[in-house]
């Protein structure tokens, strides 16, 4: 038998029927991401879910969805709102998915799914300023794994909604990120202008790119598998950043002003930003050193091949994003 590290692709006939159970999922969180996890279990699967908010969220109650107001910092509520949980998938971070994650083992949770939605964390160095507590919640994970509480990484490389109008905060996504807003990451579509990182060999930097949507239909199909990999991971499309760019170009009709870098410039700016104690100019240069470094790249994808659906191309998304947003050239 196959361990839950060596599921093959093959295996799998039905992605549609790996249990005949129905799970009863707990959201963590009330975000652009959260929102589109809940959309697909909900419009495609027979799962139960409750979202858990610190705040009442009437748009997501108008939908006929449950939600359910916690306090993270009050392990009892928390254990008393996820008793009868089988799966956590958690949009949270820091301290308060710490906690989640200590209440859910408490209360016999049987998988836990983190807040990373990013690129595969056996890349990341072991002291990252974008961590935002990824590496703790990890850890604690990994010491329940052996008790009883499995646990599976989702990777989907970078969300295409960096590259929307208003960027990923648009969408509610990133909010405690500091480098979530328009512009902030690679690309500058109103403003025509691109920062393109270039790796070692000179060759512009390669990352993995998936829709919001298609990461939240990605994750609700995966719930009712029999046994979750240490991660399922996901892609909407692998490109470099030059053409990643050039796609941008040919949506606006003109060439973008490009500023081209490798890791010796991104060092020499970081080490300006620290100076000037740009924070936020730090976080959107270390973004691009680690796409350098290929922390955004993977290509033994293993869940596309498990799902009944094509995610959406990048040209497409970025077209329709962007309709009605600019003026014409």
């Amino acid at each position: 038998m196959n361990t839950a590290s060596e599921i093959h692709l093959s295996s799998v006939q039905d992605p549609w029927s790996w249990t005949a159970d129905t799970m009863r999922v707990a959201i963590a969180g009330s975000g652009g991401l959260a929102w589109w996890i809940a959309h697909y279990l909900f419009t495609e699967t027979y799962h139960s879910f409750i979202i858990l908010s610190r705040a009442p969220k009437p748009h997501l109650s108008a939908r006929g969805w449950q939600v359910v107001v916690v306090d993270y910092s009050n392990g009892p509520d928390l254990e008393f709102n996820l008793a009868g949980v089988n799966v956590v998938i958690s949009t949270i971070s820091g301290a308060s998915q710490l906690a989640l994650i200590d209440a859910a083992f408490r209360v016999g949770v049987h998988r836990f799914a983190p807040a990373e939605f990013e690129g595969r964390p056996s890349l990341r160095p072991a002291q990252d300023a974008l961590d935002r507590g990824r590496r703790g919640a990890l850890e604690r994970l990994h010491q329940y794994q052996p008790l009883g509480m499995q646990y599976c990484v989702f990777v989907c490389g970078i969300f295409y909604e960096r590259f929307a109008p208003g960027g990923m905060i648009a969408s509610n996504i990133g909010r405690g990120s500091g480098i979530s807003g328009e512009g902030d990451y690679v690309l500058n579509t109103r403003r025509m202008k691109a920062q393109v990182p270039h790796e070692a060999d000179g060759r512009p930097a390669t990352v993995c790119i998936t829709s919001a949507q298609d990461v939240g239909r990605f994750v609700a199909a995966s719930v009712g598998m029999p046994q979750w990999p240490s991660e399922l991971r996901m892609c909407g499309e692998r490109i470099n950043l030059s053409n990643l760019v050039r796609v941008a170009e040919v949506m606006r009709g003109r060439p973008f002003e490009r500023a081209d870098h490798n890791l010796e410039s991104l060092d020499s700016s970081l080490r300006l930003a620290q100076v000037s104690q740009d924070m936020q100019g730090q976080l959107r240069i270390i973004a691009l050193i680690a796409s350098t470094e290929g922390r955004y790249d993977f290509t033994d994808v293993n869940l596309n091949a498990m799902v009944d659906f094509t995610p959406t191309r990048f040209r497409d998304w970025l077209r329709t994003a962007w309709s009605g947003h600019l003026t014409p050239i």
